[in-house]
């Protein structure tokens, strides 16, 4: 989540508007949102991670890390799922997919 808030000026600049969700609540919850400048939601519970559209790891009872880019009609336009700290979606990269988007236009 460190990278979208180095990255906060570009995806400013592209007019997105960066969300998380988490399973932590209370302090830690307090804690992460404290780091950065978007809204994480708190509890998520499994059924909102299904309706989220990410996966449910039963084992530790988390949601694994998944990132949806919408467009402007609320389609998605993008999307990463990862089942580890690898390969989740960079918020460098997500500032250049969008300018690589923007420039198909």
């Amino acid at each position: 989540m460190a990278g979208f808030e180095e990255q906060k000026s570009e995806l400013d600049k592209l007019g997105v508007k960066v969300f998380a969700a988490s399973v932590d609540s209370g302090e830690q919850a307090r804690e992460v949102q404290s780091e950065v400048y978007f809204t994480i939601g708190q509890g998520v519970t499994r059924d909102m991670a299904d309706q989220l559209g990410s996966w449910w790891e039963d084992r530790r009872g988390i949601i694994q890390p998944s990132g949806f880019v919408l467009g402007s009609d609320g389609k998605i336009i993008h999307s990463s799922y990862s089942s580890g700290p690898l390969a989740r979606t960079d918020a460098g990269d997500l500032v250049l997919l969008l300018n690589f988007l923007e420039s198909r236009k």
